[in-house]
This record gives structure tokens, sequence and C-alpha cells, in this order.
């Protein structure tokens, strides 16, 4: 039993709570109002962000004797309009009448039948269920876009995405990102379907991130924290594990922080020179001196990487470098032209690690090919940074064979995302070979217009009569260099128009 002031009352710490699906957090908040009123808005609200047993007022008469007694507690099932039960008011004789330890227990059951399960239950495997969240900036459409990515992005980290919401704002809420009201709402959804997260398809700034935590209480994550899961899941080799590692801290120190102040203090006492260094502070220092460790391993990657690729051009067989959109067909492509067995799989960033094999292009003639590590809309900077032992490859490459989803709606946006990200590392004066992949699953009219238009090529990595043509090319390109090259990079404003409209 905690007992508060005439101001306010201090709840004990939430962690010691009880907060896993179905249950409530074993706090029954009761107060007194001194004038006859219902619940406020604000007690509602507490009881479903604080997941208390129950809410009750008690009115207190001109006597200062109980008169009317309001509780309310939270709904069972999936009622975002109303999300508690409201009860009429009570005498005081009446409430104390109620036993609501069984009454408690019985929601608790309710609650946990309504929920909706966390578990795959075909596989047994753990699924986290998440909110998936956007703002609409500028157009809708594109908003949707993105938020169907961020739902690829999401299943292919392993989550269960339970609902999407869109919300238009001229601008970002600086501290709530979708402000307050609308996060109050996303947190009671958050209790009704299970869910373990809210994932942001924006990038929080420090603040953002300390201020949408403490308010809710619930895991938070942004795009690029779920691209950094995604990559530290699928990482494999050494040289994989250090530099995601690498992109994850950097990330996260500046939005690294503390909720629970019971150690906030330490190394300090008798003997001090002041107050001693916090447990924040000691935890960043941490953290920057595994940066550092971290960073001296990525440039003995790099001197590495270098001494193996000097060896490789002794040998003469030029380098040719897959590069494109994630989930493209890039694994795929290299399987079918080398007959390899790399990993692939239906899902962003299916592959991370690079995988270099020799090409046949006749009976004369080879090459090596090279497949890369997949581009997305807005990827993360700390992760380039951390990449660019492994993207150095590209810089190496005498061709680069850029591979479009065809079948894909958003596969103009996407090549520009490519095309832009290679710019920016400093790799557009490389000849650049288009090939649009899926052919079998693409619209043969949508097709043939943008392969007009980018000067492309059509093929399919599942149907190897597509290939040779593909082939042709790729030795003919190769055989003619750069100067001679007939294929010439031009940006998507400089390719031809269409004739046709798609």
């Amino acid at each position: 039993m905690v007992v508060g002031d005439a101001k306010q009352i201090l709840l004990p710490d939430r962690k010691r709570s009880r907060s896993s699906a179905g249950r409530l957090s074993g706090i029954r908040y009761i107060h007194t109002h001194l004038r006859p009123e219902p619940l406020s808005e604000e007690d509602l609200a507490d009881l479903a962000l604080l997941r208390f047993d129950c809410v009750a007022a008690i009115e207190v008469g001109h006597e200062g004797l109980p008169e009317g007694v309001h509780v309310a507690l939270l709904a069972p099932g999936n009622r975002p309009e109303d999300p508690w039960d409201v009860w009429k008011p009570l005498s005081p004789v009446d409430a104390a009448a109620i036993d609501f330890s069984a009454l408690i227990r019985d929601l608790e059951k309710e609650l946990a039948r309504t929920t909706p399960l966390s578990a795959d239950t075909e596989t047994g495997a753990e699924n986290r269920g998440a909110i998936l969240v956007g703002v609409a900036l500028g157009g809708v459409t594109e908003a949707e876009q993105s938020l169907e990515e961020l739902e690829s992005l999401a299943d292919s980290c392993g989550v269960s995405v339970l609902d999407t919401i869109l919300q238009r704002r001229p601008s970002l809420h600086p501290q709530f990102v979708v402000g307050k009201g609308k996060l109050k709402d996303l947190v009671i959804q958050a209790l009704q379907t299970g869910a373990e997260m809210i994932i942001f398809d924006h990038d929080l700034t420090p603040n953002q991130m300390r201020c949408v935590t403490d308010f809710t209480e619930i895991k938070v994550l942004d795009r690029t924290q779920l691209i950094l899961d995604i990559f530290a899941q699928r990482a494999k080799t050494r040289d994989g594990k250090i530099q995601v590692e690498l992109a994850q801290l950097r990330y996260r120190l500046p939005r690294l922080l503390h909720r629970n102040t019971g150690l906030s203090r330490l190394a300090g006492g008798i003997g001090g020179t002041g107050p001693g260094e916090t447990k924040l502070e000691i935890d960043r220092r941490r953290v920057r001196d595994r940066i550092h460790r971290l960073e001296k391993q990525v440039e003995r990657l790099r001197k590495g990487r270098r001494t193996r690729r000097a060896r490789r051009n002794q040998s003469g067989l030029p380098l040719v470098c897959l590069v494109g959109y994630t989930n493209a067909g890039k694994s795929t492509l290299l399987n079918a032209l080398t007959q390899s067995d790399v990993h692939t799989e239906n899902r962003l960033f299916a592959t991370l690690d690079p995988a270099t094999r020799r090409l046949r292009l006749d009976e004369s003639r080879e090459a090596l090919i090279t497949d890369t590590v997949g581009f997305i809309r807005d990827l993360p900077p700390d992760l380039i940074a951390a990449f660019l032992a492994t993207l150095e490859e590209l810089r190496d490459a005498v061709l680069l064979v850029h591979v479009i989803d065809g079948s894909s709606d958003r596969c103009e946006k996407q090549l520009a995302v490519v095309e832009d990200l290679l710019g920016s590392l400093e790799l557009g004066e490389i000849p650049t070979l288009r090939v649009f992949n899926k052919a079998d699953k693409a619209a043969p009219e949508m097709l043939s217009n943008l392969c007009r238009r980018y000067h492309g090529i059509p093929v399919s990595a599942l149907d190897w009569s597509t290939l040779p043509t593909f082939l042709d090319r790729l030795g003919t390109l190769l055989v003619t260099g750069k100067s001679n090259s007939p294929l010439k990079k031009t940006s998507v404003e400089e390719a031809t128009p269409i004739q046709e409209p798609f």
C-alpha cells in the first residue's frame, strides 16, 4: 500500500510489476474527488497506460464522509474507441462488498483469452508482435509504400505486424513524433492487441526516443534500429559480425539512457572528490572503448581485403560486381550463372556476406563475379560507414551489374535509390549494365518499356533461357572496356522517355 499526500502519489518501480500479455500491473489506484464528478480523462488514461487493476474515485461529502464511488476497469477484447468499462456510481457499502481479487483474476483470464498470442502456433517459435507507425509529411501514397516496405523489414526480422498506423502531419512532433494524444491511443491499442513494441517508419532523434520511451514504457524502435537488427541476425562471418556491431554501437551511443535512478551515482562517498561518475557515463565510456577496438579490427579487415584483392588481380580475371536493391534477386542470379549454392530467400536482406565465384563466359574467357549486400532506401549512414571495408570490393570492379526487380511497382524508385548510393560512394564512373530480373513475374509491356527507357536487359534468374543474351552483353562490355563501352551511365532523369504510359 502506497499513500500519497494532497498533491501527488509516488508509485513503486514499474519494472517490478507484472507486464506480460494478459496480466495487469497489480496496482489498484484509489483517490478522492472533493466534489461530485465522474472519473476524469486523465484517470482513464492512467488506467490504460499503466495497466492498473482498477481506478476508483471516492467522492467526499460536505461533512468529510465518503459518498459515491466511481470505478473503471480495462475492457477485454479489441475496443480502440472505448477500451475501458466505467461502472455506475456505487455506494461505499456496495463497493466494499465486492470481491475485487476474484473480479480481477477473472478479468486477467479474459484478457489472456482475447489478447493475441505472441508465438507462432505452427512452429512454436517466438513471434514478437509490433504496431508500425508512419507519418505522411507529403504524399499519402509514398508514405503507404514506405509502410509496406517497413512491414517487409519487420517480417524479415521475425516480427509479427499486428497493425499499421499512418498519420498525416505537416512535420514530426519534436518530442512524441505523432503527438501526445495519438501516442496515448497507440499505447492503448498495443495493450489490446498484445503488441510488445512500436516501430516508427522514421529515424528518431535521441530526444524523441527518450520522450516516447518514457511515455509509453513499451519497447520502441525506429527504421534504422530495425535494419541494424536484421543485419545482426544475418551476419554469419566474423567480418560481418564486427561491422554490424560497430554500426549498432555508433547508432546507440547518443541514444543511450537509463530510466532507473537507483544506481545514479557510483564511486562517490567518503574520500571522494565529488559526487562520482554516473552509471550512464560509465556505460557510455565502455561503449566508446568498444567502438575504438572495433574500428581497429575493421581497419585490419580492410588491409586483409586489400591483400586478397591484390592477389586476385594478379590472376588477370576481370571483376564483375552485382549491385541492387535488397531482394532484387542478386544471389539467385549468382547461383544461376555459376551453379553455386549461395543462400537465397524471398525476404529483405536474406544474404549479407559477399560471395565471389568464377563465371565462365565462353570456352576461353572467365571472370570473377561478386554478390554484394543489398541497398535500401534511407540506408543507415553508420551501417554504410561500417561496411566500407566490404563495399571497397566495388572499387576494383571493371563492371557493375545493377540487378533490378522488374516485377515491383516501385522499381524505378528503387533504381534511383541504388544509383544515388553508388554516386555517394564515388562509384558512378564505373560502367553499369542494368538487368531487370523476375521477368517471369513482370507485365511484358511494362518490362519492355523499362528496358527501352533504361537500356536494360530482361532476365529471370529462375529461367536459364533468358540468360544467354545477358551473358553476350556482359562479355561484350568486358572486351570493349570503359572508353568504348556502349553503355553510358545515365541518371533516371536523363533516361530515354517512355513512348507508351504504364
